[in-house]
């Protein structure tokens, strides 16, 4: 006997919390989990680890089959593994968090996992301990952002400064105040003015981008 057959099997599992700016506001991809436990309940988009893949494969797969999108950019956030967490059996979760432009993904593939799009702050009830996942990668995030052009993966291409803080404000959940604001992006090399307006405001405001 090896010393692996000595100790219990646990199942493996992947969560993505999949984030998209939506409607100027920070929001999640959830959809109905369809097998028990917990059949019908809300749930963040996961699965089981196969045999013959990593974890980050199987995270980046889950995300293909939800989305349609490859290469985006995606963290590990943490590992769940309280022995209760799930009523089924032992399983062992690994967490990642995503974040996605919302013009780019396929929705036609929401609709068939039944997946819509959340406000994170007036997120529903997720089944287990998901809605303690969605709570530290908005922390993580908001972290992030503060160093890191992360905001990139979220906005379009061209944005205005204004849109640039409501994005600020919707992950970090409190407002902020407009010229402290925009000396401290004055500050960051990594967003640019550009020679574009955008013509759908009344003064034709200036279009930024991440370099």
């Amino acid at each position: 006997m090896t010393a692996y057959q000595s100790h219990p099997k646990f199942y493996v599992s992947v969560d993505c919390i999949i984030f998209g700016f939506k409607d100027s506001r920070l929001q999640v991809l959830i959809h109905q989990r369809p097998y028990e436990p917990g059949m019908g309940e809300l749930s963040l988009i996961g699965g089981f680890v196969q045999s013959e893949e990593s974890v980050d494969s199987s995270a980046k797969r889950i995300l293909k089959e939800f989305t349609g999108l490859n290469n985006v950019y995606m963290q590990q956030l943490a590992t769940y593994g309280e022995v209760e967490r799930d009523p089924g059996e032992r399983v062992i979760s690994i967490v990642y968090y995503a974040l996605i432009n919302v013009d780019n993904y396929d929705a036609h593939l929401s609709d068939i996992h039944n997946a819509k799009w959340v406000d994170v702050d007036n997120l529903p009830t997720l089944c287990f301990d998901h809605n303690d996942m969605v709570q530290q990668a908005r922390h993580m995030i908001g972290e992030t952002i503060k160093s890191e052009p992360i905001g990139s993966n979220l906005l379009p291409r061209y944005f205005t400064l204004s849109l640039l803080q409501t994005l600020y404000e919707s992950i970090l959940g409190t407002s902020i105040d407009k010229r402290n604001f925009r000396r401290s992006i004055s500050e960051k090399d990594y967003i640019q003015a550009t020679d574009k307006r955008d013509r759908s405001s009344r003064r034709g405001a200036i279009l930024y981008r991440f370099k």
